[in-house]
């Protein structure tokens, strides 16, 4: 009896080890992999790899790859811990940052034609699905839907519906491959049409003046560069969890529809209208202290707990789907032209509106400088306006699919 308790004792005492360390291992696996490509991605001689392949796609890819080969417990609970906990934190300090009022200055027309190309993402997205859901199955709904969300907004929208919408991982990571390659061919063309500016605005006898009138309402607007301290993160960091439990408690009372909104899917909305309506007041100010960053490091980790979770055997769709893409764009494209005839926009617009949909913070103001030099903050927020909207406007278009789907 005593060697038998002597070694129940044991077995304890190593569960009770060797559970943590694992859970430690992955988490440090994840961290590392993260700040591998974050680094990777400062540095001169890695330039061309990340103009094909940006660092988010490697910080999804790299994960899978590592789960893949047995690095990584692709079931650890801890895994699900991320997403559930750290995505709200990340979503509050991206959007306690956001500069309303200077959203709200651009004007009826720069918004206009944002929101004419988001309107064409999801009629788009819409679309591309009863055309392949035949060969890709019925539940990529909620596929086409997070593509929407990044595609309306960013990545961070797009992660938003993926855990709102409880997205399949054999559904999502073929989006994000989509995401990936898509835009970049975008881009490159939008780019290429710079020399169609003057006759295009000529034949649609653009309002140019609008130009001048952006420029003196964008005026001031730029990327804080704020230098983060250890006690500075962990501040943000409380602040962000304290966010995102009070989302939690508040999602716990409200009602829950299957398929449409679970009560992670209502911790998502409240922990973003929280962020948006604290972003009106003094606590803006969280950015000069780096809440933008440490919510880019939090939104990264939990693409890498996603990535984990995947598989390789999920890409099947994926050349379909880049098709599939290609429509929405399509369609995206459609509107903007008639959206531009209507308001009598300049092709700047359509150029910058569109990017900020389907690119995002990143690549919009880089679009919009190769139209118009003075004008890189008009894509900016543009861009920042589908940060704040895109993942409502995800969730609409998932249920959209949905109805369609059957």
């Amino acid at each position: 009896m005593a060697r038998l308790a002597q070694a129940r004792g044991a077995k304890f005492i190593m569960e009770s080890v060797m559970m943590p360390t694992g859970i430690g291992l992955d988490v440090f696996i994840l961290l590392g992999i993260e700040g591998a490509v974050l680094w990777a991605a400062r540095q001169k001689r890695c330039e061309r790899v990340f103009n094909i392949l940006p660092s988010i796609f490697f910080i999804y890819f790299l994960p899978m790859l590592a789960s893949t080969f047995g690095l990584i417990d692709s079931r650890a609970p801890i895994l699900g811990i991320i997403t559930t906990h750290i995505l709200p934190m990340a979503l509050f300090l991206l959007l306690v940052t956001v500069d309303l009022r200077a959203v709200f200055r651009l004007g009826g027309k720069a918004l206009g034609m944002f929101f004419i190309g988001s309107a064409g993402v999801m009629v788009g997205a819409a679309l591309a699905f009863v055309l392949v859901k035949q060969w890709v199955g019925h539940e990529f709904w909620a596929g086409f839907g997070a593509l929407a969300a990044s595609w309306t907004g960013g990545s961070a929208n797009m992660i938003a519906v993926k855990e709102a919408m409880n997205v399949p991982d054999r559904v999502f990571l073929p989006m994000v491959v989509v995401d990936t390659i898509v835009p970049y061919v975008w881009m490159g063309l939008l780019i290429a049409a710079v020399k169609w500016q003057p006759a295009f605005d000529r034949w649609n006898q653009a309002d140019r003046a609008l130009l001048d009138a952006l420029k003196v309402r964008a005026e001031g607007v730029a990327v804080v560069q704020a230098r983060l301290s250890f006690l500075k993160g962990c501040l943000l960091l409380m602040c962000a969890w304290v966010a995102g439990t009070l989302a939690r408690q508040v999602a716990g009372y409200l009602p829950t529809i299957k398929d449409v909104l679970s009560p992670y899917a209502w911790t998502i909305i409240i922990v973003s209208i929280l962020g948006l309506a604290l972003s009106l007041t003094p606590v803006r100010k969280l950015e000069n202290a780096g809440a933008t960053q440490v919510g880019y490091w939090l939104l990264y980790l939990v693409l890498t707990a996603i990535g984990a979770k995947a598989s390789l055997s999920h890409l099947g769709a994926s050349t379909l789907l880049i098709v599939a893409g290609f429509v929405i764009i399509g369609v995206h494209l459609i509107f903007l032209l008639i959206g531009a005839r209507i308001l009598r926009a300049p092709l700047f617009l359509v150029a910058a509106a569109s990017q900020a949909n389907i690119g995002g913070v990143a690549s919009a103001p880089v679009v919009a400088a190769v139209y118009e030099p003075g004008l890189a903050s008009v894509g900016l927020l543009l861009a920042i306006t589908g940060n704040i909207v895109g993942t409502y406007l995800g969730i609409l278009c998932a249920q959209l699919c949905r109805i369609i789907s059957g």
